[in-house]
């Protein structure tokens, strides 16, 4: 299996049982394109960004990487986010042997086509990662993705989207939600006056709800 490339922002000092975010880009670009969020996260944490596996050309995507092709509305051709979701499980089992440090809680999350993949992920593995964000991604209508009770037990999700999204518009927020929320998921969401983007006021949020969880983590170890 093709081995994803990755970029990592590794604060110095930093020890065993560390936080660990991976954060997936959008359609069309690449592993350098989240990177510069490694300054906003909350004390000592780790940021690693991998480049999805498809060039976005052949598609149609500009010359970055894509996670699946998309068809339309919340659908997507399974096999291609089929295909990701083996080489991102790869890659997230391998972290103990990429990191200086042994990995403490595992945060996936991403932008637009990373949000949905990461999202994704989540219910195709339920209790792997304890937190998920989704930033301008939407929930895919697809065999892979499966929302229950069973799935979304012990997963809390961040999901925070433009109310002026004219890429993925937010009633695919709003229905996206709607299938968290009636599985019974723990969900915070966010909506903001903007478009296809990642707000500072976003920014804040997350850091907020990130901290929070993994205060809640410590008292519970």
């Amino acid at each position: 299996m093709t081995k994803l490339d990755f970029e990592a922002v590794i604060p110095e000092g930093i020890r065993d049982g560390a936080p660990v975010v991976v954060l997936l880009h959008g359609r069309g670009a690449d592993r350098h394109d989240l990177k510069p969020l490694g300054r906003f996260l909350p004390g000592t944490t780790a940021l690693l960004t991998p480049q999805a596996p498809f060039p976005g050309e052949p598609w149609g995507y500009g010359p970055g990487w894509a996670w699946y092709r998309y068809v339309a509305d919340d659908r997507v051709v399974p096999e291609t986010l089929a295909q990701s979701l083996e080489y991102l499980d790869a890659f997230i089992l391998s972290l103990p042997d990429l990191l200086p440090f042994a990995p403490g809680p595992l945060v996936l999350g991403g932008f637009s086509q990373g949000g949905t993949t990461s999202m994704a992920y989540a219910l195709k593995h339920p209790g792997r990662v304890p937190q998920v964000v989704n930033l301008s991604g939407f929930l895919a209508d697809a065999p892979v993705v499966e929302v229950s009770a069973e799935r979304v037990a012990g997963t809390r999700f961040f999901w925070g989207h433009g109310e002026a999204d004219p890429a993925i518009p937010h009633r695919l927020a709003v229905r996206g939600r709607a299938r968290l929320a009636e599985a019974g998921a723990g969900l915070t969401a966010h909506d903001y006056g903007a478009g296809h983007t990642i707000t500072p006021e976003e920014v804040q949020d997350l850091s907020r709800w990130l901290k929070a969880g993994w205060k809640e983590a410590l008292e519970r170890s």
